[in-house]
């Protein structure tokens, strides 16, 4: 059954769920995560590889592998769609019928499509019949893909396929939110048990007897182990209904009397249960046997769960696993694999070392990743790349509230687990604050309330009776006078006012007792706002007090605001020249905000020069940002101080975020198209368009991750870094919807609106 869309189309040649097999949930999953990435643009049908006649498909195509008529039969069904923009075949040799699967030549012939491979096994050393037939498949393609750096090297040397043919992209994984052993047993009611597991589709080549006898040594020592072997026998291997070699690890439980310690979850989980389980192991056992095995979905599904890991050594495992992540064994050496066991069962702290590691690692291999990296090579073979768009994820809320109590939001976060001795700071909680209001204003969602409520009483509790606020509380809400005592904490308490002023601008939304507080909080300030110093303080301040003035019209508010933003100006002046157009002799982070800040002064005064510095400074900051038309984030390591070249590396998501936010108001002013073209180029380094072509953001909880170092990504998902993407993604939201409109506009003193 065809689906009617004009999206174009990637037809995968694979076998496919129900089918239980590793290439069908690989080719499941590696459309899940395109179709996450890049759905907007491009849809994925399926060519079902089955061996029998099949009928009531619910897939697009499907081919009878033993029947040689039907490859050419169904290339010519594919060749009919003109949306069909690329084949990717999902090989393997026992997938296709005749020696070395060759019949799969008849659909080569005829497809009239760009074809891409995905090898799953590439064989070293091979004779010459096989090498012969691997480049005959590339001669039709000229493009592969392999998930080891090892298989690619096999295919260069021992098969001599051209280097750029190749495209590695590790296994893919799913993305989790950590949690340790012990947070996630509770679900199983195994919290007192030191728990080992292997998971897949059983069979001899999983190698579990090596496991069982090897834990059959541990429990001497250690008898509180619960070893879970989990997944179904392969359904090839069960003849006649007899499950032969689920009988003989049976048998062998009792004869090692393991009965107590061994639990056969004899089940095809779903992902999630699956990822469950992981998240649940203290140590997992990859026992296969197969020395040439390329690739294990598997071992790569336990990394990313932060399991430590005991090993065989195979191609993938020796790649990948470093000693920081696991111990390797020799294949079928129940020796070391009981003694590499012990030893991490002794050791709590390294196990959690290595669970760290291992997740920290495997999070660039998530399917959301690997997607990227799919499209990136896509793009070099099929027509009108240039129509491939990235999709929005969904908006989730879920890991900024679980780092909010009931005081505020917590500053720090250990990977996804909230950090309660880094503090609160009025900082993160203005943040907040604005992020909620904005939510509220898009969904009305009135669970957004407590929350809103929660931030502006945390802001309420900082004020000092002068109007100002100070920055930081600890965890048991207590003050800390030295990190209160800092000589410049201007822009923590102008982002108060920020915040502050975006709650009274949605008090015809918001309940009165809200808007009511957080309006005594603002007025309370305005005297200490008066004599505001720093440029980007300046910035935050004149954001929240048009937005105040934009509610609530107040001569008062609009003198600070000219006030301010001539000391800005004045900042302006004494810096820029022809070719640096600034307020400083640098560029730091949160940019935006300055040309921003004269932008709502030009709105409230009508003073052209406002204007002029604004859209000036604003065009400057974009031409250190967008070259080539490539979205380039000013690095934290040294900052870009005129006259130098800039830091390479070291990017942040507030940067991200306020340029966005920054284009946002201008397009809202001016309705000037460029602005919306690069707050969409500037979005994408969330979604993967940056030099590691990785996203930026769990999309499981929306957490943010924190920087995008030279060759990694921070995992860590603080406050900061989570509430900068939400504010992005809610800005992008709001056009998605045709509501740009964020900012609000105001009448100037001539009574005309300045986007008329």
């Amino acid at each position: 059954m065809k689906t009617i869309s004009n999206k174009s189309k990637i037809v995968f040649l694979s076998t496919f769920p129900p089918t239980q097999c590793g290439i069908a949930t690989y080719t499941q999953d590696t459309i899940k995560g395109i179709t996450d990435v890049f759905g907007k643009s491009i849809s994925c049908e399926i060519c079902d590889l089955v061996d029998k006649p099949k009928t009531n498909s619910e897939q697009a195509y499907v081919l009878n592998t033993k029947n040689r008529e039907e490859y050419a039969k169904v290339a010519h069904q594919i060749n009919k769609d003109e949306n069909v923009k690329l084949v990717h075949i999902q090989h393997e040799f026992g997938l296709f019928g005749g020696p070395y699967g060759n019949y799969l030549l008849n659909f080569l012939n005829e497809i009239k499509k760009p074809v891409t491979f995905t090898f799953h096994s590439v064989i070293p050393n091979p004779n010459e019949e096989l090498k012969s037939f691997v480049q005959l498949l590339m001669s039709y393609s000229n493009s592969a893909f392999v998930m080891t750096n090892q298989s690619k090297e096999i295919l260069i040397n021992d098969y001599n396929i051209p280097a750029e043919a190749i495209t590695m992209v590790s296994h893919g994984t799913h993305i989790v939110i950590y949690e340790t052993p012990e947070q996630a047993k509770a679900r199983f009611g195994i919290k007192n048990k030191i728990v080992l597991s292997t998971f897949g589709l059983l069979g001899e080549g999983k190698n579990i007897e090596t496991g069982l006898q090897a834990l059959a040594e541990i429990i001497k020592t250690e008898p509180d182990v619960l070893y879970q072997i989990i997944g179904r026998t392969h359904p090839n291997l069960i003849i006649d209904g007899v499950d032969a070699y689920r009988n003989k690890l049976e048998a062998l439980v009792e004869e090692l009397n393991l009965h107590n310690n061994v639990r056969f979850i004899n089940e095809y989980l779903n992902t999630d249960e699956l990822l469950n389980y992981l998240k649940a192991t203290d140590i997992y056992l990859f026992t296969s046997k197969d020395p040439n095995q390329a690739v294990s979905g598997t071992f790569a599904y336990a990394m990313s769960c932060a399991c430590p890991m005991v090993a065989s050594k195979i191609p993938h495992t020796r790649e990948v696993l470093t000693e920081d992540c696991g111990i390797l064994a020799d294949i079928g050496n129940v020796d070391q694999f009981a003694k590499s066991t012990l030893k991490l069962i002794s050791d709590e702290n390294l196990r959690n070392e290595m669970g760290i590691n291992a997740f920290t690692k495997m999070r660039a291999s998530s399917w959301e990743n690997a997607a990227i990296t799919h499209m990136n090579t896509y793009k070099k073979i099929i027509e009108s790349s240039s129509e491939i768009k990235y999709s929005y994820p969904e908006i989730q809320l879920l890991h900024i509230k679980k780092l909010t109590t009931e005081l505020g939001i917590i500053q720090f976060s250990k990977i996804s687990v909230p950090d309660l001795e880094s503090g609160y700071t009025l900082d993160d909680n203005a943040r907040a604050l604005i992020a909620f209001c904005m939510h509220y204003k898009l969904t009305r969602d009135r669970d957004d309330l407590p929350y809103i409520l929660i931030y502006l009483d945390f802001i309420e509790r900082c004020q000092k009776p002068k109007g100002n606020f100070i920055n930081y509380v600890d965890q048991e809400n207590r003050e800390h006078i030295e990190q209160n005592a800092e000589v410049n904490l201007e822009d923590s308490n102008a982002r108060a006012i920020w915040a502050l002023g975006t709650v009274i601008s949605n008090m015809d939304i918001l309940p009165e007792n809200i808007s009511k507080k957080a309006e005594k909080c603002l007025l309370s300030a305005l005297k200490w706002a008066e004599n505001i110093q720093s440029p980007r303080s300046i910035g935050f301040a004149t954001k929240g007090l048009y937005l105040y003035h934009s509610a609530i019209p107040n001569l008062y508010v609009a003198a600070i605001i000219n006030k301010l933003n001539s000391k800005l100006l004045g900042n302006y002046e004494d810096h820029a020249s022809e070719n640096w157009k600034w307020f400083e002799n640098y560029l730091t982070y949160a940019n935006g905000i300055l040309p921003e800040s004269m932008l709502y002064a030009y709105l409230v005064t009508n003073k052209p020069v406002y204007k002029k510095v604004a859209m000036d400074s604003l065009e400057f900051l974009m031409s250190k940002m967008f070259t080539n038309k490539e979205f380039k984030v000013i690095s934290n390591q040294g900052w870009h101080h005129r006259d130098s070249e800039p830091e390479q590396y070291g990017e942040q998501p507030i940067d991200v975020s306020y340029t966005i936010q920054t284009l946002n108001a201008f397009y809202t002013a001016f309705d000037i198209p460029e602005y919306k073209n690069k707050m969409k180029a500037a979005f994408n380094w969330f979604l993967g368009k940056n030099h590691l072509n990785q996203i930026m953001y769990n999309p499981v909880s929306g957490g943010g991750y924190d920087g995008l170092e030279k060759e990694n990504v921070n995992l860590n998902q603080g406050a900061e870094s989570t509430i900068c993407y939400l504010t992005a993604r809610l800005i992008m939201e709001n056009f998605k919807l045709g509501q740009c409109k964020v900012i609000p506009l105001i009448k100037t003193r001539t009574g005309v609106a300045i986007n008329s």
